[in-house]
């Protein structure tokens, strides 16, 4: 497949991709957006609401309507950051709830900085995209609610706290992480959303947060030899984890880049160059299937997980194109485009439209796995569209 191909293949998902949310996804009902679309999109009326979910939702139609100003885009991603406002603020101490109910009542109250930094990456699209200034206070608000995060002493990021800002018991995202103080995961997403931030404000602390969260990421996180992340870290940074994670891996070679062209430090950016086209060439050596697919997990000893998650598939096709564009070699976008012929053809649903979970290696689909819910949105797939069609 030509890049060409690519690039409209992709931009005709992107269409069916936005479709499928203007179309399902609003409760009308209770306000916002629905919790959770089953399989067989059925609507569990009574789902929770996540911060991760409106998060993603204000983001992607705010990066939608930047890419095409239409109405429609706008008035998602004016409902996401009204609902977020709303319902997700805490009246009492700063910051946002990490989940509500269904209607807006608050049902999980602890302050995850991954959650935190996902609106702040979001709100920083949305001024992008309509030029709301009279938003950047509010930008600098959330800002400095993630910063309540940092760790002054080991720098860093700790994962989670109680609602009052004391510590919390679980620090988790989900049952399926470790209950550790830092994970890779939480400092990927604050990278994520103080590049972004950094498009449109330049203060001196940011500034320098984002370069020592940069240097962090690069220094502690990403093991340079190997060209794979940590996961899971001590309060010190003593490693808590030896998994391999293809899907962020990937991820965050592109990121990693995205966020040095951005701070706009020479040295720094060729030092991240070299990390990310080792990180790139470690998934498509270890973490890529024959098929085309990056597989889930591994370790020292190999792929010990095979299952191929729908949003692994998004960032190995803008992570394989990043790579592409940074050298010119051919097996990277051979690598892309492969990637995306998996996805298209076992990941996009093509009855029902948006994309499955995952499928397994012998390509059979986990019917109970939601097509929406607070961590099945438009971001990863909407993302990756969005990318390969500016990149190419």
């Amino acid at each position: 497949m030509k890049p060409l191909q690519l690039k409209q293949e992709m931009n005709e998902e992107l269409h069916d991709i936005l479709n499928f949310w203007l179309k399902h996804a609003i409760d009308a009902e209770h306000g916002g957006f629905v919790g959770q679309i089953n399989s067989d999109m059925t609507v569990s009326p009574e789902a929770p609401k996540g911060l991760v979910l409106n998060a993603r939702i204000l983001w992607t139609f705010a990066r939608a309507y930047r890419h095409e100003p239409k109405p429609e885009y706008l008035n998602m991603a004016e409902r996401a950051l009204q609902y977020l406002e709303t319902y997700f603020r805490d009246p009492e101490y700063p910051g946002y709830f990490w989940m509500v109910d269904y209607k807006g009542h608050p049902f999980q109250t602890k302050k995850q900085i991954y959650g935190l930094a996902f609106y702040l990456y979001a709100l920083a699209e949305f001024i992008l995209a309509t030029g709301r200034n009279d938003l950047l206070p509010l930008a600098e608000e959330v800002f400095e609610v993630v910063e309540k995060g940092f760790d002054p002493v080991h720098g860093g990021y700790v994962e989670a706290y109680a609602r009052d800002w004391t510590e919390a018991g679980d620090l988790r995202l989900s049952t399926l992480d470790q209950n550790d103080r830092k994970s890779m995961n939480t400092h990927l997403h604050v990278l994520e959303a103080y590049t972004n931030y950094y498009r449109i404000v330049k203060t001196p602390k940011l500034k320098e947060q984002f370069g020592r969260l940069i240097k962090d990421m690069l220094d502690r996180i990403v093991d340079v030899e190997k060209g794979h992340f940590h996961l899971f870290f001590d309060e010190d940074w003593s490693l808590k984890s030896h998994h391999i994670s293809y899907g962020h891996d990937i991820e965050g070679s592109w990121l990693l880049m995205e966020a040095a062209e951005v701070y706009g430090d020479p040295e720094l950016l060729e030092r991240t160059r070299h990390i990310a086209l080792r990180m790139a060439d470690a998934v498509l050596a270890e973490g890529m299937d024959s098929d085309g697919a990056i597989m889930w997990e591994g370790d020292v000893n190999g792929v010990f997980d095979t299952d191929k998650h729908w949003w692994g598939q998004a960032e190995a096709i803008v992570g394989f194109v990043n790579a592409w564009q940074m050298t010119g070699e051919e097996r990277y976008m051979k690598a892309a485009t492969e990637c995306w012929e998996f996805t298209r053809k076992h990941i996009v649903d093509p009855v029902h439209g948006e994309w499955y979970w995952k499928t397994d290696r012998a390509g059979n689909h986990d019917l109970n796995d939601p097509k929406v819910n607070e961590w099945k949105c438009p971001y990863h797939n909407g993302r990756a569209c969005f990318e390969i069609i500016e990149r190419l």
